[in-house]
């Protein structure tokens, strides 16, 4: 806490971060001060600027000395199943159809209920909270469920029911699910931190009328929509022999690809599906750990980016990735550009990083909001420490946060002006409750599966 006599020219603020090195990752202010100072009141950014600037100019009843930190804004996951960190590690090294079908589809029927979410959710919200994640976006089963996790833990989140052809654990049909997340978008209706939306699961595992009907819902709402999309070679090949077209074409003609529109994964997409996104202003989540897991490919990145199209940085679900580390993902994202180019030059160190803070922030209908530190936005950030090894030297800033930090470097999390991580600790989540909680469940799954193995057995 400071203390100390002020005078009456000094503005209030909750909370000060002085001397600290500061990226903005924004458009119109400067892009980092290395003597940085920021303001914050309520839940908003109210100054940013260098130490020199801003310190005389608040009194604070929380002052953070940054000395040798970064402070920069917290990161978007812009696709994830945060419940399924239950199932991390349940069935690895396997193709996506019989990963899904085989092994996550009947796991899931077995051990996806309300207090399973609950918990999967907690312990996906305390490891991205701690690896500097602020935000993220996020469609699985028993969302009202989950969202009063997010309410309390001081994450933010979009949320939204996965809808699909057959029966949801939560859902006996496609109407219900429907039905259900038209209850959802009435209930966490202007609340700070949780906001719904509407997800149709794919183009293979729900019905035209169904994603149609979806979308439906997400423009009467004005709600993010969200939908896996050419994620394997079989799914593009299964589209072409039951539509005759792509299923990017295939959702072009139901009249559903908008700017609210979240395709993700997008592995194999050609030229003209390319053309569609970018004419229809859809946004596409990057899923890159999870698709070189699953063998699946690597997506075109760069030559979304050189058509205009925004693109935000999701881990997928740690049962197809398997961690929720974004900086891990941005590293990822870089390389395997690089690498599936040929060019060394491809989706460079500053635009990695937008797309997991700004663009990604655009991508979920919220580049007003958060992924950038700006005075009016909300106070959003993550303070990193750069006095370990692999921090030093400092050459460039962007290149040391693309390819050198990590998700353990986070040392402070701030959300809606909330200090919820402070010098490692999480202080809204009981993280040793989570994990009693989540050793139990496994050992249920684990009991399943063997069970499983027992009955295929001649």
């Amino acid at each position: 806490m400071e203390s100390g006599n002020y005078n009456d020219l000094q503005q209030h603020a909750d909370i000060l971060i002085v001397n600290a090195l500061v990226v903005t990752i924004s458009p119109t202010n400067p892009n980092m001060y290395e003597d940085g100072a920021i303001a914050i009141r309520g839940d908003e950014i109210v100054a940013i600027g260098t130490s020199d600037d801003i310190r005389p100019a608040y009194r604070a009843d929380r002052l953070i000395d940054g000395r040798g930190k970064l402070v920069m804004p917290g990161l978007i996951n812009v696709h994830t199943h945060s419940p399924m960190t239950i199932y991390r590690g349940y069935a690895d090294d396997l193709p996506l159809i019989e990963w899904l079908y085989d092994y996550i589809f009947p796991v899931e029927a077995q051990f996806t209920n309300p207090k399973n979410v609950k918990t999967g959710t907690s312990l996906a919200i305390a490891e991205m909270l701690l690896s500097g994640t602020t935000t993220f976006n996020d469609t699985y089963y028993f969302v009202h469920d989950m969202a009063g996790v997010v309410a309390e833990s001081g994450m933010r989140a979009i949320l939204a029911e996965s809808l699909i052809d057959f029966p949801a654990p939560n859902s006996p049909t496609p109407d219900h699910g429907l039905a259900h997340t038209k209850n959802l978008i009435a209930a966490w209706k202007d609340h700070p931190l949780v906001n719904i939306g509407v997800a149709a699961h794919t183009p293979f595992t729900a019905s035209g009328d169904l994603i149609v009907k979806a979308k439906e819902v997400a423009v009467e709402h004005n709600a993010i929509y969200n939908i896996h999309v050419a994620e394997t070679r079989w799914e593009v090949e299964e589209s072409l022999k039951k539509h005759g077209v792509t299923p990017v074409k295939y959702l072009q003609d139901l009249g559903v690809l908008d700017k609210s529109t979240i395709a993700s994964h997008c592995v194999h997409l050609n030229n003209e599906d390319i053309d569609i996104f970018a004419e229809r202003n859809v946004a596409i989540g990057h899923n890159p750990q999870c698709n070189m897991k699953l063998a699946n490919g690597v997506a075109p990145i760069q030559k979304f980016l050189d058509r205009g199209i925004r693109i935000g940085i999701g881990t997928d679900g740690v049962a197809s990735n398997n961690d929720l580390d974004m900086f891990d993902e941005m590293r990822s994202s870089a390389l395997s550009q690089k690498l599936s180019t040929g060019d060394p030059s491809a989706l460079n160190a500053r635009s990695v990083i937008e797309m997991a803070t700004i663009m990604g922030a655009k991508a979920i209908g919220l580049g007003d909001v958060v992924g950038s530190l700006e005075p009016g936005k909300k106070a959003d950030l993550i303070v990193l420490d750069l006095s370990r090894p692999h921090a030093n030297p400092l050459h460039n800033v962007y290149s040391l946060i693309a390819y050198s930090l990590r998700g353990s470097d986070v040392e402070t999390v701030i959300v809606n002006g909330r200090v919820v991580v402070y010098n490692r600790e999480l202080l809204t989540m009981d993280i040793g409750n989570i994990y009693a909680d989540v050793r139990q469940i496994a050992g249920e799954i684990r009991q399943f599966a063997a069970s499983q193995v027992a009955v295929k057995k001649p």
